[in-house]
């Protein structure tokens, strides 16, 4: 088998599962109850059915699962093993976000639970290779683990943006598998896209769906976990960060403006750069088109940068700042577009 027909295979199990097992799992969630009623974070106004990102956490594991055991090039062993790690860390945080959506947990054994996820999935991939030295890393990527599933979960209040960062991020994560001869990271960025792409037509549809902290944990464990294995492996920083750097700046300028201001940082709010968008006057589909738009050009300045000399890292840096600048300053300039629209009606 091919690699291209081996992607598509992970790509097709994937999207088949994410597609087809809400249909089945939505009726049970309606007996069951399982609600999202809107509160101070919410965008939206009526309850909603959530928790459907269990089928997103089917979906995606059996995807992992497939792909351990297509062909994946020289060190298929440590690449097959990582997979199974990726993949049992997918498990574990959905399962978590799925207690966390039908009974609720304490903050802190949430926050401790994600930790050993984090923990546990970095040790694993450090003892898959354990000529690299890399168990120093594993505190590291206990706290990048349970802070980027957070980071999923803050940013997951509008319709779509959780299943298009799915797309984009596992998009461009097997971009960079592709380009630096990673096939397992190539599988695992297909069997996310793939996956969360399911999901979207049922976000999307006139009776919508969420996902609940089951998906956004999945989404966050899936990405996170990814990237700590593929940093581990050596590749580019830039094939692994950038796609991710929209999420993280929009949380982090967030919690950091809400720490100035004496808020609790775990209170529901709406003053995320796309809540923002979404109250001065953006639809959901607009605002989460900002967030991907922005996510598609720094994404691709990411891997310009990977690819380019000193000069090009540095300007495709360089303007990778300003597109975050930009983002940040959107509900401002959008603001200001509609007042004078508005200003130019009344005249």
């Amino acid at each position: 088998m091919g690699t291209w027909t081996a992607s598509a295979a992970v790509a097709a199990v994937a999207l088949i599962l994410a597609v087809g097992l809400p249909a089945v799992v939505r009726p049970l969630l309606v007996r069951a109850g399982v609600l999202d009623v809107p509160n101070a974070r919410s965008s939206h106004q009526s309850p909603t059915i959530r928790g459907m990102g269990i089928t997103t956490a089917v979906a995606l594991p059996a995807a992992l699962a497939v792909a351990a055991f297509l062909p994946l090039g020289s060190g298929a062993g440590q690449a097959r093993a990582t997979l199974v790690v990726i993949l049992s860390a997918c498990l574990c945080a959905a399962a978590i976000g799925w207690v966390e959506d039908i009974r609720g947990l304490a903050i802190g054994l949430r926050a401790g639970l994600q930790l050993v996820v984090g923990a546990l999935a970095t040790a694993a991939v450090a003892i898959i290779d354990p000529g690299a030295q890399q168990m120093w890393w594993i505190p590291a990527g206990a706290v990048a683990v349970a802070a980027y599933v957070n980071v999923t979960n803050f940013m997951d209040g509008m319709d779509g943006i959780s299943g298009t960062h799915g797309l984009l991020v596992g998009g461009f994560y097997a971009f960079g598998g592709a380009a630096t001869g990673h096939q397992w990271l190539v599988y695992a960025g297909v069997a996310i896209a793939a996956a969360f792409a399911g999901f979207l037509p049922w976000n999307l549809a006139r009776n919508k769906v969420f996902m609940g902290d089951v998906g956004s944990y999945l989404l966050g464990a899936a990405i996170s976990v990814t990237a700590m294995a593929a940093f581990l492996a050596h590749v580019p920083v830039e094939y692994i960060f950038s796609p991710v750097l929209i999420y993280l700046v929009d949380t982090f300028v967030t919690f950091l403006r809400r720490l100035l201001a004496g808020e609790r940082w775990y209170a529901s709010h709406r003053q995320h750069v796309y809540q923002r968008l979404n109250i001065v006057g953006l639809s959901h589909l607009q605002s989460t088109g900002v967030v991907c738009a922005a996510t598609v050009v720094v994404g691709v300045l990411g891997i310009v940068a990977a690819q380019g000399d000193s000069l090009v890292q540095v300007t495709a840096t360089a303007v990778c700042v300003l597109v975050v600048l930009l983002y940040l300053r959107t509900p401002t300039l959008f603001q200001r577009h509609f007042r004078r629209k508005a200003a130019a009606r009344a005249r």
